[in-house]
């Protein structure tokens, strides 16, 4: 049996025992050459597959291995990229001839029960699949090679240009086009403090005045308004109570997994991918690529019956609560992610090597699969309107009781038991998303129409209206997926490649676009607006889907694309100018030759470097400073890296100072010492 990883083929072994001998493949044995285009686009795109220096030693051991095996599985993972590394394994060790003891197996977890209907079920590779990744292999690959090295000729050297990852980097640099065009307005938002007995008090937002909705622009306006209402008298106009149902989400597709490890636990994308692939080789989850939200039976009737135990039968809904995924092209056939086994909780996987972040990861998902199956929670919602002055002004309240946890009672049930003791409580992070924040309970008095209330305080507050949020890593993948650009195995390479690139900067977790990845997208948008098109580039993925259902062949679909984007190629060569990247210069002056130093991008973030270069290479540290004082000696606050590249914020004054934390210390933004900005 060959598989990708040693993790999962020890998780067989316990499975399969001696009968079998296990090996991995890691990853793929075959790839386009890098030093090359590696595909032939004058015999219909044929794609030249070499085996990489590294994987040489590996492919002979797996051709030797297979050449004495009665039977050959190819155990790869249950999905397009999974089919081609079956594909890629077969030509190697038939040297491209037919094979009649090679099969197919797939299972979407690695349980007993699904390792042997895998084995009763096994089949042929299937080639639809083969060929929808080989169809967006040879796309990105024509479209990297081709067009890197213009930006290469026609804005700096180094760049890359990527299909889909360009497309990212405009939705960031669009939005950051919004930010800085944004202007402000003010606005005040007025309360009343009220009382219907000195134990009884509570606040009243103005809604409306004189039957118009409260639009109060400036602190003039706040004044006068204020001055009436401190005159006024204030009594009840409108008590009305209504039951309010708060439904479950549904189960973790890769995309909301992916959103959720950013909300709640901090993760990157790639860090969440690689701790849910180190869940599923264990066979601690099902699949973790997958748009779908199907369940398979069997854990839909364990689930229920745990609700039952743990919960009571008040929590368990009558029928099964059934998803039906909003993607078109969702796979159904594959389930959403779940733990393979709901009674294995968080502490009983202590012993398994995994670390903090895979446990926290799989209490995460262990939740958020236990929950879309339970009753939805029940509040009961209190509305007062009162008026005031009487009925010139409108004021109002909202409160909400939780009648019924329902499904919320999963995320206050403590899992953590004896692990407790074992690990750092920290592992339980507060979340940050809504599934798990408690409903706050605003209790309101209870009250009557007409009855009147005596005013305590007015309380105005003034206001500005904010420009749209910055992308994070969860936003971002959530607006790729609603534009249908990208796949559940695309997301994070694409937010990793626009960060290694230093097209843009992760600040506060939010994604700000560097001056390069200003220039790089205004190229791009002006010269291949089509290739970076929003919806062009959904398309792409809607007829990959065609190729993976057999509705369509990739290599006329290869051609269809290449001939228009080819002429566009020579084109822009020919008539292009070369542009500029616009860097910010600093008020220093390089010690070497006296030429002022500019910022630049590397491996750990920004750093000085003599505009001088190549001539002169001087270099310096840049300290990023943030407008707030260390708790600990009273030091300046600056923004420091660690040795993968993670900003934290830590006190000048270290070592002597020990002082660091992960988010940024109140008291204003980075700063630093960037002073102008030139054309170089």
């Amino acid at each position: 049996m060959i598989v990708e990883s040693p993790t999962k083929a020890r998780t067989l072994e316990k499975y399969l025992g001696d009968k079998y001998q296990i090996t991995a493949s890691m990853g793929h044995i075959r790839d386009l050459p890098k030093s090359e285009l590696g595909v032939d686009v004058e015999n219909n795109f044929e794609p030249k597959y070499i085996i990489p220096r590294d994987k040489r030693k590996l492919a002979n051991q797996l051709k030797k291995v297979a050449q004495g095996a009665k039977t050959i599985w190819l155990a790869s993972d249950p999905d397009r990229e999974g089919e081609a590394i079956a594909w890629h394994i077969k030509e190697l060790i038939t040297a491209g001839k037919s094979s009649n003891n090679i099969r197919r197996v797939v299972f979407h977890e690695i349980t007993p029960e699904a390792i042997k209907a895998a084995f009763e079920h096994p089949r042929t590779i299937d080639l639809k699949l083969v060929d929808a990744q080989q169809a967006r292999r040879v796309l990105d690959r024509l479209v990297g090679y081709k067009l890197s090295p213009l930006l290469w000729q026609k804005v700096k050297r180094g760049l890359s240009a990527g299909r889909v990852q360009s497309v990212a980097l405009r939705l960031i640099v669009e939005r950051e086009r919004e930010i800085q065009a944004f202007k402000a307005d003010e606005y005040w938002i007025i309360e009343v403090e009220l009382e219907k007995s000195p134990a009884e008090t509570f606040r009243v937002t103005l809604i409306e005045i004189n039957g118009k909705k409260a639009d109060v622009k400036d602190e003039k306006s706040a004044k006068e308004i204020m001055a009436h209402l401190q005159k006024s008298a204030y009594l009840v106009d409108k008590v009305a109570k209504k039951e309010v149902r708060r439904y479950p989400y549904p189960p973790f597709t890769t995309s909301t997994m992916q959103q959720a490890g950013s909300n709640k636990l901090g993760f990157s994308a790639k860090k969440t991918m690689n701790l849910a692939q180190g869940l599923y080789e264990r066979g601690l989850i099902t699949y973790m690529r997958t748009d779908s939200f199907n369940l398979a039976s069997s854990a839909i009737s364990s689930v229920r019956g745990y609700i039952t135990s743990n919960f009571g039968p008040a929590f368990l809904p009558k029928a099964p609560k059934l998803y039906k995924s909003k993607s078109k092209n969702a796979q159904e056939a594959h389930e959403a992610i779940r733990p393979t086994d709901i009674n294995r909780l968080t502490n009983t996987i202590l012993s398994m090597g995994l670390n903090r972040d895979h446990i926290r990861l799989y209490d995460l998902i262990w939740k958020r699969f236990v929950a879309c199956q339970m009753m939805e929670a029940v509040m009961d919602q209190t509305t007062i309107d009162v008026l005031a002055n009487p009925g010139d002004y409108l004021l109002r309240a909202t409160g909400s009781v939780i009648k019924f946890e329902g499904w919320l009672k999963v995320y206050k049930q403590s899992l953590k038991t004896s692990f407790e003791s074992k690990l750092s409580n920290s592992v339980y992070g507060k979340s940050a998303d809504d599934e798990e924040k408690e409903e706050s309970e605003k209790i309101l008095p209870e009250l009557t129409e007409k009855e009147d209330l005596n005013l305590l305080q007015v309380l105005p507050s003034q206001h500005f209206t904010e420009p749209p949020a910055r992308y994070n890593e969860a936003s971002l993948i959530k607006k790729l997926e609603e534009l249908g650009i990208g796949r559940p195995s695309t997301y994070a390479p694409i937010l990793s490649t626009i960060q290694e690139r230093f097209y843009v900067e992760r600040v506060e977790r939010r994604f700000i676009p560097t001056s390069l990845g200003f220039t790089v997208t205004d190229f791009l948008v002006k010269y291949f607006g089509d290739i970076v098109d929003y919806a062009f580039t959904a398309g792409m993925e809607d007829e990959l889907d065609e190729i993976a259902r057999g509705e369509r062949q990739w290599r006329p679909t290869m051609k269809s694309f290449y001939g228009p984007f080819e002429k566009k190629l020579i084109e822009v060569e020919g008539t292009a100018e070369k542009v500029k990247v616009e860097v910010e210069t600093t008020d220093k002056i390089c010690s070497e030759c006296g030429k002022p130093l500019i910022v630049r991008f590397g491996r750990f973030g920004k750093f000085l470097a003599c505009s001088g270069f190549p001539d002169c290479k001087h270099t310096e540290g840049l300290e990023e400073k943030v407008n707030a004082k260390c708790p600990d000696d009273g030091g300046d606050i600056v923004v420091r890296k660690t040795r993968k590249g993670k900003t934290f914020y830590g006190c000048k004054n270290w070592p002597g100072c020990k002082f660091a934390s992960w988010t940024k210390p109140k008291g204003g933004n980075p700063e630093t010492t960037v002073d102008t900005k030139a054309q170089i």
